[in-house]
């Protein structure tokens, strides 16, 4: 799932006729760079939320652009990419674990189905959707595996340590520090559904929550490992971000 709902309040003016994941990054819309990552992994089924000018990004993603977006990049797989209209259904953003939460009967129909969240305002071009990677965390049983990132400027103090045994921590771990969460995830369906999570599947009524005290739950349970990723990663959150990584050395295409 490409989490692509948000209003993008600190990119304005730049979000006020064009959603973020839409804002061009060396030439591409920023969201396109974690979609072709995971197509390149193997991931063939995508869901997308939407919220604010949701019905650009669902037509520049349309059908037939999909098909010949594919093409360029040679991926022969069938490829399925789906909307989860929250702006259409409800008029807000559900948030993250509200959003998911919409997505559930999409993203994870079975019992034990695990699946990738990504927001899609991140920009890390080296990361990499990896099958393994899945099918490690599909048979470890957890409800969770972050990625995590050095600390930016804007997040000196982290969100998440990871101990000595590769689970994630709230705190730092003795003589360790906090890492940034970069959004990058596997879940499993079980983290969405109680005791866990009091939205139910499919969230009818719209309920707009959000992920990290989920998460706090599972991390205090030993239910959430993590990993610490240090390629190039950032949140482009604001502008000056967007202008910066514009003016860098072009890295490649999604």
């Amino acid at each position: 799932m490409i989490l692509a709902a948000g209003r993008g309040e600190r990119m304005r003016p730049l979000t006020d006729h064009t959603p973020k994941p839409l804002l061009p990054v060396q030439g591409q819309p920023l969201m396109q760079w974690p979609l072709a990552a995971l197509l390149r992994g193997g991931v063939t089924e995508v869901v997308v939320n939407t919220a604010w000018l949701g019905d650009q990004i669902e037509s520049q993603f349309s059908p037939q652009a999909l098909s010949s977006w594919c093409s360029q990049l040679q991926i022969k797989e069938q490829i399925a990419l789906r909307f989860s209209s929250e702006g259409a259904d409800f008029g807000y953003a559900l948030e993250t674990a509200g959003g998911i939460a919409r997505a559930l009967p999409l993203l994870a129909p079975g019992p034990g189905d695990v699946f990738w969240v990504v927001a899609g305002d991140i920009f890390a071009p080296g990361f990499r959707f990896e099958r393994a990677a899945a099918e490690r965390f599909a048979a470890s049983g957890l409800l969770a595996h972050l990625w995590l990132v050095p600390n930016p400027p804007h997040n000196p103090k982290g969100d998440f340590g990871i101990g000595p045994d590769g689970m994630a921590l709230n705190e730092a771990p003795a003589g360790g520090t906090r890492h940034t969460f970069s959004t990058y995830a596997l879940y499993r369906r079980a983290l969405f559904e109680p005791p866990w999570c009091d939205i139910l599947p499919g969230n009818p009524q719209g309920t707009a929550a959000p992920l990290a005290p989920l998460l706090r739950r599972a991390i205090d349970a030993g239910q959430v490992s993590a990993e610490l990723y240090t390629g190039a990663w950032t949140d482009v959150g604001t502008p000056e971000r967007l202008a910066a990584l514009n003016a860098a050395e072009l890295v490649g295409r999604p």
